[in-house]
């Protein structure tokens, strides 16, 4: 294990496995090696598991050309599913972008137009659906009241496991895109 050591004005250890699987340790100043050696002995197994599931947690990268194709299989796509809700909906909307987007899925501005990240087709048909049913109840709603997730509930009953399962792996599928921009 790749291991860092950092003195500081901590009261008590701290040990963080990062991304690149290195280990952090941050310890008091008074903190002796062979305190900070005992801690990390004994936290061997708790290193090692984070370390597993974070390798068992890598995706590869897309390449600029795998980026490229998503995309277009986007523009085709999300207009499909956004006409097909819009009409069970009774809603109307302005233009579809697609586009590459760092922390956001969706977004409806004040005029309709709705804005979609091509990374959506990474995720299950079912997290892609909530996402743009969500933007869609933005026409009626341009809030997140109870009244909004109504709406949601109404199209989607079971909206939220696929609410859930964004929070819990939407950021490994937003890193699977970084490559470009």
């Amino acid at each position: 294990m790749n291991i860092s050591i950092i003195k500081c004005r901590r009261k008590t250890v701290c040990i963080r496995v990062n991304p690149d699987l290195t280990v952090t340790v941050r310890a008091p100043y008074r903190a002796t090696k062979r305190e900070i050696a005992r801690i990390l002995k004994d936290k061997e197994p708790w290193i090692l598991k984070q370390i597993a599931v974070m390798k068992a947690n890598q995706l590869l990268v897309l390449s600029e050309t795998e980026l490229k194709q998503l995309r277009e299989r986007a523009h085709i796509v999300i207009p499909e599913r956004v006409a097909f809700f819009a009409e069970q909906m009774g809603i109307t909307y302005g233009r579809i972008s697609i586009r590459k987007q760092k922390t956001r899925w969706g977004s409806c501005s004040s005029k309709g137009n709705l804005n979609f990240n091509c990374l959506l087709l990474l995720t299950p048909p079912e997290v892609l659906d909530y996402v743009v049913v969500h933007e869609l109840c933005h026409r009626i709603e341009m809030n997140h009241s109870k009244a909004f997730w109504k709406e949601v509930e109404n199209v989607l009953p079971d909206y939220r496991a696929a609410k859930d399962w964004l929070k819990k792996e939407g950021a490994v599928v937003m890193r699977q895109g970084n490559c470009a921009q």
